[in-house]
């Protein structure tokens, strides 16, 4: 029985990233779900800006946006009638620091398709079937090295042969198996009186205008109705349950949504030609005890589910994945010491419980807007639900040193203030030194590495050395210029500040070519881990140290004693 490095059980999104950000670091992994066949599904309506920064690191941006399209505008109704038009987009723009200002609607089991093409890139299928019944953890024998190679888990499936990983991840939904095995408390509330019903329906074409998200709200009732892209008469329908004498919700079927439809729109039943992947939603707000047991993780919904309001329920697993990749994939190199593991759940389980607390307000806010005419889902939507603004400030891998000057906490008001060790890195664009092509600092930071930039001509002795003990070793460092500077003999890799806006975003114009310079570490999940001035280089070493271990070795590079000490 060979053994893997990790076994992720769930194939949704949360765990198709988890495997592609594994395998092109070159680890092992399986993915295993217990559906026979993929799910047709469309619950989460598509991916935040956040979301879609990840996925354009994995390489698939462009082709989940191809394949979706813009959020739409939602057109309100009382009575049939419109009321109400309303684009909570319509005054965002992508800036210097964060290109996508808005989610993207793609159907669920569109984007699944495309992250598992990606994973296929790498040789790693999905393999359909494959339910997990029972998780034992142990040790091989060895005592291990300190990056807890010696143990294992033993995984026993209903069917077919056990399995054998040093780390699984249950990405496996609200019901997780793998959370029921490790016996983690999945406490919460279940409102049963707050229901909605759910399906992918079909209109007869032309029946309504695909360019909106038409919502009808009324006293004894709600229908909504979103174009489902790359379909031509598709949409996602959602509404609250038709109920039998005595309140109880009834089970949906094709002929609920028809009355549905004509109770509370201008259109007749029978315009509703097909209507599948039907389900009743009821607002679940969870959160598990803890988000890893051992050498099992938690991610996405097994972890915590919460309200629909703000669309952040696949987009919180999507961002839990990325968390994880980076820090597993470190510890099984053997670069990292595995008490970076416990990093996972001291980052994720305040987000996530911040998340439960953020969707259940954006929900309450949107039942309370949907009693009046005009209101409806835009009360959801805030700079919150963009997921830009999640950082660690809190996490013992946020290294608060001494550097350039901070401004206050970001208000949630998404200004470009100075990030601090913990905050997500800003994006800025720029052009390549060598080449003068147009790029972006997250471009730069794409793929699996550790980011070292340096700002100033002080900064260039630091990234030389950390080029020198972690070049190999998952590093990349990059020199930016401003455009005052003298770029003689630039370095491959670096890049100009052409516009200034890369100093803006790190709050490094104060260094002008006098001061020091700045050197910002930035984790391979875009978040920043330091940013020093750039005579404190005691501060990149260590932190450099903490995710790669001691780099390479001191034989061969007898002047770095000190460097690595």
């Amino acid at each position: 029985m060979g053994m893997t490095d990790v076994l992720i059980v769930g194939a949704g999104p949360t765990g198709l990233v988890l495997a592609c950000d594994l395998a092109r670091r070159g680890a092992a992994v399986r993915i295993v779900d217990r559906s026979p066949a993929p799910p047709h599904t469309s619950r989460a309506k598509g991916p935040n800006p956040r979301s879609l920064e990840i996925l354009d690191d994995l390489g698939v941006a462009e082709e989940v946006l191809a394949a979706g399209s813009a959020p739409l505008p939602m057109l309100k109704y009382r009575g049939r009638l419109p009321v109400a038009e309303a684009d909570p987009w319509a005054d965002s723009a992508p800036s210097p620091d964060a290109p996508y200002d808005r989610g993207w609607l793609i159907a669920q089991w569109r984007l699944e398709g495309i992250l598992r093409d990606r994973l296929a890139g790498y040789g790693v299928r999905v393999e359909p079937g494959r339910e997990v019944v029972g998780l034992a953890q142990g040790r091989d024998g060895d005592h291990g090295d300190g990056h807890g190679d010696g143990g294992r888990v033993d995984v026993t499936f209903a069917d077919g042969p056990a399995g054998r990983a040093r780390y699984v991840v249950g990405c496996d939904g609200a019901h997780s198996s793998v959370r029921k095995l490790l016996g983690i408390g999945f406490e919460g509330t279940t409102a049963e009186d707050q229901v909605m019903v759910c399906g992918d329906v079909d209109l007869a074409e032309g029946a309504l205008d695909r360019t909106h998200w038409h919502q009808w709200f009324d006293e004894d009732g709600a229908v909504m109705l979103c174009p489902i892209p790359g379909t031509r008469t598709g949409w996602w329908f959602q509404a609250g349950p038709e109920r039998d004498g005595r309140g109880r919700p009834l089970t949906p079927t094709a002929d609920g949504f028809r009355r549905l439809l004509a109770r509370h729109t201008a259109l007749p039943g029978e315009d509703l030609t097909r209507a599948e992947l039907l389900s009743t939603y009821r607002v679940n707000v969870r959160m598990a005890d803890r988000f890893r047991a051992g050498r099992v993780f938690l991610a996405g919904d097994a972890a915590h589910v919460h309200a629909i309001a703000g669309g952040l329920g696949m987009n919180t697993g999507i961002q839990d994945a990325f968390n994880l990749g980076w820090k597993l994939g470190l510890v099984l190199a053997g670069r990292a010491d595995a008490t970076l593991l416990d990093t996972y759940e001291e980052e994720r389980l305040p987000v996530a419980a911040r998340t439960l607390d953020l969707t259940s307000e954006r929900l309450r806010a949107t039942l309370e807007a949907i009693r009046r005419p005009g209101g409806g889902l835009d009360a959801a939507i805030t700079t919150d639900t963009t997921g830009l603004g999640v950082g660690y400030r809190w996490s013992s891998l946020a290294a608060a040193r001494a550097g350039p000057p901070t401004a206050a906490p970001h208000a949630g008001d998404g200004a470009p203030d100075t990030p601090v060790a913990g905050d997500r890195a800003p994006d800025a664009p720029c052009v390549e030194a060598a080449t003068g092509a147009r790029t972006r600092l997250h471009r730069i930071f794409a793929g699996p590495r550790t980011t070292v930039l340096g700002f100033g001509p002080g900064s260039a002795a630091v990234l030389r050395e950390a080029a020198a003990v972690y070049g190999d070793a998952g590093v990349r460092t990059c020199r930016v210029y401003g455009t005052h500077e003298d770029r003689t003999g630039a370095e491959p890799g670096a890049v100009v500040d052409d516009a200034g806006h890369a100093a803006a975003a790190y709050g490094t114009e104060a260094s002008g070519g006098t001061g020091p310079g700045a050197v910002v570490v930035v984790r391979p999940d875009h978040h920043v881990g330091v940013l020093a001035s750039a005579d404190d280089a005691r501060s990149v070493r260590e932190y450099l140290r903490r995710l790669h271990g001691v780099g390479r070795s001191t034989e061969r590079s007898p002047g770095m004693v000190d460097a690595v000490r």
